[in-house]
């Protein structure tokens, strides 16, 4: 890894959780891949699918806040 790229690793990783989650998801959205339409896809059906089943009332939900506090209790360790 070069000098740059451990940088910017070393700054990435510096970065609140729900930030370094934007980057990386900017970072891989940068890249064609060919099944991407696809993913996408099923993505989009499973996010349809959770939010039917919390309007059901079959789901709950958790503040991203304490999920992510979770997180980095869990990385502390």
């Amino acid at each position: 890894m070069s000098k740059q790229e451990k940088r910017i690793l070393a700054d990435a990783l510096e970065l609140p959780p729900v930030e370094r989650a934007e980057l990386v998801e900017q970072l891989l959205s940068s890249f064609e891949f060919p099944s991407r339409e696809k993913v996408d896809a099923l993505w989009a059906k499973e996010a349809e699918s959770r939010i039917d089943a919390f309007e059901r009332r079959e789901i709950g939900t958790i503040p991203a806040k304490e999920v992510f506090e979770k997180i980095e209790k869990t990385m502390e360790m």
